[in-house]
């Protein structure tokens, strides 16, 4: 590059962006309005007799050799709990072995409504980086899909993630789905929590957890999405008669929590690729001696940088945030772990809640202990990197309001809606993109190529 096309990239890169303390703020404004909901009709439940719906996929054991498909009916008829599924044929003149797994059904109560009959079937031993064929339904009812496997658990294994949060049911929403599922790269999603918003509705309305299913279909049914649980999962509405947290989530998105150690499904493990996923609980106890603490405390020992040098833990609340919505609400989760976090050489924590996008420095704050008075932010190669990425276009709308100066572990903050690509390359390089909903476009406003903590410990 020349000095006169570097002389004019630096005009454009100044234009949409302001310069403080090192970081960057954008200057491009989305309008602060709350987004507008897609209503109960939009996504009406489909035609014909006992039809299955709210198909989606999430891994079902820790190394990814198995499936978890879950599915909804009206009915729960002989046959509506069972998944046939065979390995994907180049030739129409082999028949394929179809094989089949038997799900658990259940449904549930909240308030005035009672759920369809959700199945939950778990196929088992399924060969790495292969492309299934899988059916849903019985008779005429019966509804075809398919997903690839990841490639076996291993350091120089390409693999890209999709990373979500906060999405919700709107029209803002339903762009930031539909951007990335235009671009063909991604192969499983990391969501950072807050599905439905159906806790924004009158009565916790459990019939937008059915339309956020119907929704979501398209992606969920071909690919799997890895959950964290957020606050709008909590559901705990003990006025209209519903006290116990996370019902209808922990109903309708099963994960495979015991086979990482876990006892709870809002804080387990999966190892996919060349990747290890710890995935924790904001809303749930996390202090010294709880089942989360002591979980956690074991299952960084357990990971095998040598196995999956990248190492992504996702949060709902975000530790680092620069945005006066929900400012310091992870703040006692911070304290608990994040020198945990560093001594392990975490590359990425991921986390929603806010909507809007930041991506942070590797930063660290450890050192203080009440008397030293050690409590600023200092720059640690051996910290990971906070992205928070609650801008999935829910209909609370967009958190326009950040702090002034821009603090310096914040690198780059835009009040947009989007998602982001984790296009992880081998065990030293993985490029990152952030990609907001512009224009009816996913423009890519914010890129950096991450080096691994591990094995390549060189400032971004």
């Amino acid at each position: 590059m020349n000095s006169i096309h570097f002389f004019l990239l630096s005009l454009v890169l100044l234009n949409i962006t302001t310069v403080i303390n090192g970081g960057m703020t954008s200057k491009y404004v989305r309008q602060a309005l709350p987004s507008i909901e897609m209503s109960l009709e939009t996504f009406p439940p489909p035609s014909g007799h006992n039809v299955p719906e709210q198909v989606h996929l999430t891994q079902g054991d820790h190394d990814g050799r198995a499936m978890i498909v879950s599915w909804v009916t009206p009915l729960n008829l002989a046959g509506t709990n069972v998944v046939t599924y065979w390995i994907a044929g180049n030739s129409s003149d082999v028949k394929p072995a179809k094989k089949k797994a038997h799900g658990s059904t259940s449904s549930y109560r909240f308030y005035d409504y009672t759920s369809g009959f959700l199945h939950h079937a778990t196929i088992k031993g399924l060969e790495y980086d292969t492309k299934y064929i899988y059916e849903v339904g019985t008779a005429k009812s019966v509804r075809q899909f398919h997903f690839t496997t990841p490639p076996k658990v291993g350091p120089d294994v390409p693999y890209t993630f999709g990373i979500i949060g906060d999405l919700g049911q709107t029209y803002a929403s339903n762009e930031t789905l539909y951007h990335y599922m235009s671009n063909p790269k991604g192969q499983a999603v990391l969501f950072a929590g807050d599905l439905s918003y159906a806790d924004d509705q009158p009565n916790h309305d459990q019939r937008k957890w059915d339309t956020w299913g119907r929704f979501m279909e398209p992606c969920a049914a071909y690919q799997p999405f890895i959950f964290a649980a957020g606050n709008h999962e909590i559901d705990f509405a003990p006025e209209i008669g519903e006290p116990h947290a996370f019902k209808p989530y922990m109903h309708r998105y099963p994960n495979s929590y015991k086979s990482s150690g876990s006892i709870s499904p809002l804080w387990y493990s999966v190892r996919r690729g060349p990747a290890h996923i710890i995935i924790l609980s904001s809303y749930s106890a996390y202090g010294k001696y709880t089942p989360q603490y002591l979980w956690l405390e074991q299952e960084l020992k357990n990971v095998n940088r040598e196995e999956t040098p990248w190492l992504i833990v996702i949060v709902h609340s975000p530790w680092y945030n620069s945005n006066n919505y929900h400012y310091m609400e992870g703040e006692s989760m911070r304290i608990a772990f994040e020198s945990w976090l560093v001594n392990s050489k975490v590359d990425l924590v991921l986390a929603g809640h806010v909507h809007a996008y930041e991506r942070s420095e590797r930063f660290s704050n450890i050192k203080y202990n009440i008397t030293n008075g050690l409590s600023t932010p200092v720059k640690d190669l051996n910290a990971p990197m906070y992205i928070t990425i609650g801008d999935g276009g829910n209909i609370e709308g967009i958190a326009n309001s950040y702090t002034d100066p821009q603090p310096s572990y914040s690198a780059y903050r835009e009040a947009s809606f989007g998602h982001a690509l984790l296009e992880i390359k081998n065990k030293t390089h993985a490029l990152y993109t952030w990609h907001r909903n512009q224009d009816n476009e996913p423009v890519a406003a914010d890129s950096i190529m991450l080096y691994n903590r591990y094995n390549l410990q060189t400032d971004e």
